[in-house]
């Protein structure tokens, strides 16, 4: 009986913590985004989640950038967007890619 009980509590907390380290990985990202990477993000993209209306790069919003997109915008830049491969450390630049992705809806690959 005890061990069937365990077993219902891991199961029922596994998704919850899933949605904790999710919750946590966004809020990273969006601490990222608006000051933590250098240059900002928030100073050229606009982004609602973040609360931030840069003029330069593209309506992160409209583009709805899948996490890869993100992802190589980062390590290679694109267009004005230097590379942050200098500012950001892969695990920053993952974090900032699933924000991204996630609160615009783009997909995650």
């Amino acid at each position: 009986m005890i061990r069937y009980s365990v077993l219902l509590v891991l199961t029922l907390s596994t998704p919850m913590a899933l949605a904790l380290d999710d919750a946590r990985v966004l809020e990273q990202g969006r601490k990222l985004f608006q000051t933590d990477a250098d240059p900002a993000c928030a100073l050229c993209h606009t982004l609602a989640d973040a609360g931030t209306t840069g003029k330069i790069g593209p309506v992160l919003d409209v583009l709805k950038p899948t996490e890869q997109r993100v992802l190589n915008a980062l390590q290679n830049g694109k267009g004005a967007m230097p590379p942050f491969v200098d500012h950001l450390t892969a695990d920053q630049m993952k974090i900032l890619a699933r924000y991204v992705s996630t609160v615009t809806g783009g997909s995650a690959q």
